[in-house]
């Protein structure tokens, strides 16, 4: 009867509202660093703001933030021109959309070569390029800084959205949750490695799986960017991989559906087709040859618009028309909410005359690998691309401010990968903040274009929303002046090389006030005596900083579990059971964290990780320590853990606790009170 009592309600209601604001405007500052971000950081001060008399909204401000990403090589990628086996060979790589370095007709027609706008993409969310952050409020640090606080601001993400949220904010903020079912492992580093390369990989893109019981004569396009494959016999799933019905392998290397959005999102190819000029004739054997590009639909040829407009797209590829590549660069402008980098934003009320200094430290990256034994045989070039012969190497990794790489590279399969359309050879990949690449070890081949700056933004910028009052609203907002702040820090700590089987009992700290939760993020270790055996990646390399993983950026290390699992808060276990079984964390601790009513309302919830991704590589292991009578809160607690670990790796466990925070504010002056 609830709906007739809605009816009722609704038929009460008068038309309209009151005016509580006469204004709103969208003010912008640009940071000091003046587009140099070697420093890999930026400085951003409100002084502007607190002059100048309005309301500042800092819980719906965003920064804008540029990205320069480039790919380069001076490899050699080589393709047959007869049935024969002729071979030709060009610089750097096909760069072009949709457009094959040559057409072959033996054994049907495959076009080879196609182009690399999937090449490279992003971790998840935008805000990953941020490794830590400080925040001054009139001289006083109030926000302090923590490593790797991305890790916790993407735990929060994912267990507060909800899918409709991802829909409509995800192109805007950089996010997709990653395909959980898709990661491949490749254990062992310098082995001989898969498409997908070293370690463990979610880099795949294009899910293949209604090739299987196609007829002879069919023709299949994969759904993206790819060759197609004129079907010469029924495809099998034994034809395309040896153990693709296993139901165990759910979509392991088949598509990461997150990392195919995310590209989609920023890296818009002007010169991809997307219709033809005319219909060709079948009885004239004619076919339509005069493409439709994206970019005969915006002024200028496309380019100019998007500049105009700071829209993302791929801007260089070595020369429109030149298939001697050698590079790709994409950029965009991409929007992280301060809300999602901090509590504090998000708790913040509308302030006057409050300055802050906002330091944030950045992720720029350079990632190097290789590309060997490729290959592509027209004399049976479905069995060439259901099984292609080349293999990606990781060689070194480099992120200054030692965080997360926000990169990723995607797969070099035909079927399943963005990077068809790399030859064998050496790469560099660099994701940077700012209009110039920052790396300096990007080599391009002869007669290329060189390495360039980003046409769009050349600064972070911050965004704040200002209101003026009606007077009447204003009196009534000011009637308390003093707002309380209550917001969320954290601290950081790390326990390292946990042995397969091995035990924790760890203590992480003597004494903490207002301690709130435990969260554990478990990595397979770079450290220990098992080394790049454990890993798959090069020695000393934190699995966080493969450009393949999606570990740190919104997940774990694959299936990191525990038994006897505990946290213990001065002597007393915060878990009255110890957990023996995974389903008792998922269901009993994590399960509703930060979701809408606590996910104890069917129909109305929220939150994007199920037990599935959660026990697979979304293993967060999550105790909430803050039920505690008031006046014990403020008491110095010590915090341990405990707990057997159950994967057959090494682990670190990287733990935050987060702690409670009070700040006093006088809305009026901006001054902060207490």
């Amino acid at each position: 009867m609830s709906a007739d009592k809605l009816v009722f309600d609704l038929s009460q209601e008068v038309e309209g509202s009151p005016q509580i604001f006469l204004r709103k405007d969208w003010l912008n500052i640009l940071d000091n660093m003046n587009t140099n971000y070697n420093s890999n950081q930026t400085i951003i001060d409100t002084s502007a703001l607190s002059n100048s008399n309005k309301y500042m909204a800092y819980r719906e401000a965003y920064l804008s933030v540029p990205i320069n990403l480039c790919l380069t090589t001076n490899a050699l990628f080589t393709v047959p021109t007869t049935a024969g086996g002729g071979v030709a060979t060009r610089n750097g790589f096909n760069a072009i959309s949709e457009t094959a370095l040559t057409t072959l007709t033996a054994g049907g027609t495959v076009n080879v070569g196609t182009g690399c706008d999937y090449v490279l993409g992003m971790k998840n969310w935008f805000g990953s390029l941020f490794h830590s952050l400080t925040l001054d409020m009139n001289g006083t640090t109030i926000i302090q800084q923590t490593a790797l606080i991305n890790m916790v601001n993407m735990f929060r993400l994912q267990t507060t959205l909800s899918w409709g949220d991802v829909q409509t904010q995800g192109k805007t903020i950089g996010f997709y949750p990653d395909t959980a079912e898709s990661f491949r492992v490749t254990s062992v580093a310098g082995a001989t490695t898969s498409t997908g390369g070293s370690g463990v990989c979610y880099n795949t893109l294009f899910p293949c799986m209604d090739l299987f019981g196609a007829t002879e004569g069919a023709v299949y396009i994969p759904a993206v960017v790819g060759p197609p494959v004129t079907v010469t016999g029924t495809l099998t799933a034994t034809n395309l991989s040896s153990g693709a019905t296993a139901f165990s392998n759910f979509q392991s290397g088949k598509g990461n559906k997150g990392l195919l959005k995310r590209i989609q999102g920023f890296a818009l190819d002007p010169d991809g087709i997307i219709g033809s000029s005319g219909v060709g004739s079948s009885t004239t054997g004619q076919s339509a040859t005069t493409p439709v590009l994206i970019s005969s639909l915006l002024a200028g040829n496309g380019v100019n618009a998007l500049n105009t407009l700071y829209k993302g797209y791929i801007f260089n590829k070595g020369g429109v028309g030149n298939a001697n590549g050698g590079i790709i660069q994409t950029c965009t402008v991409a929007t992280v909410y301060l809300k999602h980098l901090h509590s504090f934003f998000a708790m913040c009320p509308l302030l006057k005359g409050t300055f802050f200094k906002l330091t944030c430290f950045l992720n720029n990256s350079t990632t190097n690998f290789t590309i060997a034994g490729k290959g592509v045989s027209i004399a049976d070039p479905l069995t060439n691309f259901a099984n292609p012969s080349g293999s990606m190497q990781l060689t070194s990794v480099s992120v200054p401010v030692g965080g997360v790489n926000p990169l990723m590279i995607t797969d070099t399969s035909d079927l399943y990968g963005g990077s068809s359309g790399l030859g064998n050879g050496s790469y560099v990949a660099s994701c940077s903040v700012g209009p110039r690449v920052l790396a300096s070890t990007h080599v391009v081949p002869a007669g290329s274009t060189a390495v360039s700056e980003s046409p769009l933004s050349r600064s972070i910028y911050l965004y704040v929303p200002s209101y003026s009052f009606s007077p009447i609203f204003e009196q009534a907002y000011l009637s308390s002046p003093v707002k309380t702040i209550k917001y969320s820090d954290y601290y950081q700590y790390q326990i390292v090389n946990v042995a397969s089987g091995g035990t924790v009992n760890s203590l992480l700290t003597n004494g903490i006030a207002n301690a709130k939760s435990v969260l554990i993020l478990g990595m397979y270790s770079s450290s220990s005596a098992q080394g790049a055996e454990a890993t798959g990646l090069p020695a000393g390399l934190p699995v966080y900083q493969s450009p393949f993983d999606i570990a740190g950026c919104g997940g774990t290390s694959p299936m990191i579990q525990f038994t006897n699992f505990n946290i213990v808060v001065s002597g007393q276990n915060a878990i009255y059971n110890t957990e023996s079984y995974s389903f008792q964390q998922f269901n009993n601790q994590f399960k509703g964290i930060n979701a809408v009513n606590g996910d104890m309302t069917d129909g109305l919830t929220s939150g994007l990780i199920d037990e599935q991704a959660w026990f697979l590589n979304h293993s967060y292991w999550y105790v909430n320590i803050s039920r505690m009578h008031p006046v014990e809160q403020l008491v110095p607690k010590s915090i341990q853990v405990l707990g057997t670990n159950q994967s057959s790796r090494s682990i670190d466990l990287i733990c935050f606790i987060e702690y409670e925070v009070t700040v006093n504010v006088d809305v009026l002056t901006g001054a902060r009170v207490g």
